[in-house]
């Protein structure tokens, strides 16, 4: 599976058209996005599915695993945007999963792309299970000093306090 197909592989939209459902027919398919590498190919495979069409104008009855391309506007019932397979490569060609952007996006519900993008490159610091476990790790990488070893950290108050200047998202850690 290349990466583009892994970024696009739980995204996928059931296409019909408004004629045939305006002649009270749902006929469609399921198209999954990973399945086909550029927007093109996806015009082509339902312009295949529509061909007793003169023109066909799709309609998107229903989709699923599309949560970050939702949130970012670009995938409706009437409406598919080119951009979807351009911002896939982005992230594909980015050192974080999906997850990462749907974290920030989560958090920043009129942020676009190119501003999450930044945003999780400038502010990301990995996945954790708990606050605590986080703040273990900022401890263990961004404190230039060592503690004597008869310094007992009280972690969880430590967690409390450190994250009024971050937050978490599904197990994501970003400076606030």
């Amino acid at each position: 599976m290349t990466n583009l197909q892994n970024c696009l592989r739980n995204c996928a939209i059931y296409c019909g058209t408004y004629a045939k459902y305006n002649n009270s027919s749902i006929y469609g398919k399921w198209f999954n996005l990973s399945e086909y590498g550029s927007y093109d190919e996806l015009l082509e495979a339902m312009h295949e599915l529509h061909e007793d069409e003169q023109d066909p104008e799709f309609m998107f009855q229903d989709y699923e695993g599309c949560e970050l391309f939702e949130k970012l506007g670009l995938i409706g019932e009437s409406f598919l945007s080119p951009e979807i397979y351009d911002i896939a490569e982005q992230i594909n060609e980015s050192e974080y999963d999906i997850e990462v952007f749907e974290a920030v996006l989560s958090n920043f519900l009129d942020m676009d792309f190119q501003s999450a993008y930044e945003y999780a490159n400038n502010f990301y610091y990995g996945e954790f299970a708990n606050d605590i476990e986080f703040v273990e790790y900022l401890y263990e990488n961004d404190i230039p000093f060592n503690l004597p070893s008869f310094v007992v950290i009280d972690w969880e108050a430590t967690a409390r306090n450190i994250m009024y200047d971050y937050f978490e998202s599904n197990g994501h850690y970003f400076r606030s």
